[in-house]
């Protein structure tokens, strides 16, 4: 009796499916106050939690875990915890930036019905995981590649995501109960939208500008800065 495959066919997508694959890629936008305040239903929310769940990881370690949170007080906290972190990022830039940096909304924590803090556990799949011998940050990497799956899953429902990076650890382990040992990757902002910029918000506002792709195309080998 033949053996049964475990392999599928790997035939491209078809043409309305690629481009729905690159349109959620390319419509993609770090959301901070475009948020409505409707609810993101459950159905919609485990979608995208699978989604970021069948996110690739080394080892298949599957490191991540999900804190969802919409609870106003919670939310308050952090919220708190980020305008702290905050006042201290702002001091950090070239004195003729910081009153730029300012003018900037840097995140959604109240406005968006709902928030995701994504974590990673260190330990899981033990001591030794393979293909994270010789390079102990691929669990993290990994655990990145769940945001970015349900940043494209988010995408793809119509829902907003931003990501939230100036906090403390120590405050955002202690308002969420995260152990010690536990590693905090992202904290997540979501809800439904209806507008998103056309370009990257720190783009449109003159922050930033997004680098030219045949300057970060190298051949073979380092052809860049020293």
């Amino acid at each position: 009796m033949p053996k049964t495959s475990m392999l599928s066919a790997a035939e491209p997508f078809v043409t309305a499916e690629r481009d729905a694959v690159y349109k959620a890629i390319f419509t993609r936008r770090d959301v901070r106050d475009q948020f409505l305040p409707d609810p993101v239903p459950d159905d919609v929310l485990r979608r995208m939690l699978k989604a970021a769940h069948h996110a690739p990881s080394v080892g298949f370690m599957q490191p991540w875990n999900f804190i969802t949170i919409r609870s106003q007080p919670v939310r308050d906290r952090v919220a708190d915890a980020f305008a702290r972190a905050n006042d201290e990022a702002v001091k950090l830039f070239p004195e003729e930036r910081q009153s730029k940096y300012k003018s900037l909304k840097l995140e959604g924590i109240r406005k968006a019905p709902l928030n995701i803090c994504v974590t990673c556990n260190r330990k899981r799949g033990g001591d030794v995981v393979l293909g994270k011998t010789h390079n102990s940050s691929m669990d993290l990497y990994s655990t990145v590649c769940a945001v970015q799956n349900l940043w494209l899953a988010a995408r793809a429902e119509g829902i907003g995501m931003g990501w939230v990076s100036i906090f403390r650890d120590a405050d955002l382990k202690a308002i969420l109960s995260i152990p010690e040992r536990i590693e905090i990757v992202a904290y997540l902002c979501l809800g439904y939208v209806n507008q998103l910029y056309e370009q990257p918000e720190l783009e449109v506002k003159g922050w930033s500008r997004r680098l030219p792709l045949d300057e970060l195309i190298f051949e073979e080998c380092w052809q860049g800065e020293p």
